[in-house]
């Protein structure tokens, strides 16, 4: 019995749901040595900003209990070199990658927007305005009402393709959050970002970060964000991309029943580099014993 894995997000057509997060397996260059990464729905790249930025100093990842800590800061070399040396190579892995743009201000996102815009055959990109590793944009426009709008609305002016807006978890209302990103013309949200955490030493009676917080990641965050999926695609028309704590094929089932379309292996790439192709063939084999021809078919059929 044959039996469609595709899935869409806005215009963008995925050959399956699996896909990796942003800041966890860099372009897929380097692990398409590992494994052929064009079975993969699509790669998500790291980062990207207008301007080279060397990130926030170490000690910048921390390890916790069923999860980790991160304050990278968004180090990667802009986006006029992912243009340059990036977008040739990893367009040609056989899979989507869609690129994660950040930025400060309004108008940094906007620039490196328009440039990734002029890339044909990168069809969307993720617009982070949830990073909490940063000192300045990232999170501060993904807490607010006004922060959203203004943002999601600036970069829909100048972005023609597939508009994946995340969501920071850092709120008291994550549905109103991503109802304000597809009032303003988000074509999808993806969640969760990381959880603002930190860790001590208390040998040292120091913070382990050397920004002393960071992003918390990984199935110590699975429940909560299985249940911001569950409440935003809920309130929502527009595709919801699953995320946090995605370890197994049954993790990544749960959040397509809660509503997700496609989800996103993060932490786990760090634990078990192949995750992401266990995760597919755990899903072929649950589609093949359920009877499911559609993977459409399970986005939120969680039965309350």
């Amino acid at each position: 019995m044959e039996r469609n894995l595709k899935v869409k997000i806005g215009a963008l057509e995925l050959k399956n749901p699996v896909m990796t997060a942003s800041g966890t397996f860099g372009d897929g260059i380097l692990m398409n040595d590992v494994y052929d990464v064009s079975r993969l729905g699509a790669i998500f790249a790291k980062g990207t900003t207008l301007h080279h930025r060397e990130g926030n100093p170490p000690c910048r990842m921390a390890e916790t209990a069923s999860g980790m800590l991160n304050a990278v800061g968004l180090q990667n070399k802009g986006v006029h070199y992912f243009a340059e040396h990036i977008y040739p190579e990893a367009t040609a892995l056989g899979t989507e990658i869609i690129v994660n743009v950040s930025g400060s201000t309004i108008e940094d996102y906007l620039e490196t927007t328009e440039v990734i815009a002029g890339l044909d055959k990168i069809k969307a990109i993720e617009l982070n305005i949830s990073c909490p590793n940063v000192k300045e944009g990232g999170m501060a426009f993904g807490v607010t009402c006004e922060g959203i709008s203004s943002i999601v609305k600036a970069v829909r002016e100048v972005y023609p393709k597939t508009l994946i807006v995340k969501l920071s978890p850092n709120v008291s209302d994550i549905a109103l959050m991503a109802r304000t990103a597809e009032a303003n013309g988000a074509d999808a949200v993806s969640l969760v970002n990381t959880f603002l955490g930190m860790a001590v030493d208390a040998e040292r009676r120091r913070p382990k970060l050397s920004t002393v917080t960071g992003g918390l990641s990984g199935p110590c965050i699975k429940p909560i964000a299985l249940r911001m999926v569950w409440q935003v695609a809920k309130a929502v028309n527009i595709p919801v991309v699953g995320l946090g704590g995605i370890c197994t094929w049954q993790d990544a089932i749960e959040f397509m029943l809660c509503g997700a379309s496609a989800i996103q292996v993060g932490t786990y790439n760090f634990v078990d580099p192949l995750a992401p192709l266990k995760i597919l063939s755990g899903i072929e084999d649950y589609m093949q014993r359920h009877g499911v021809t559609d993977i459409n078919d399970l986005v939120g059929a969680l039965e309350v």
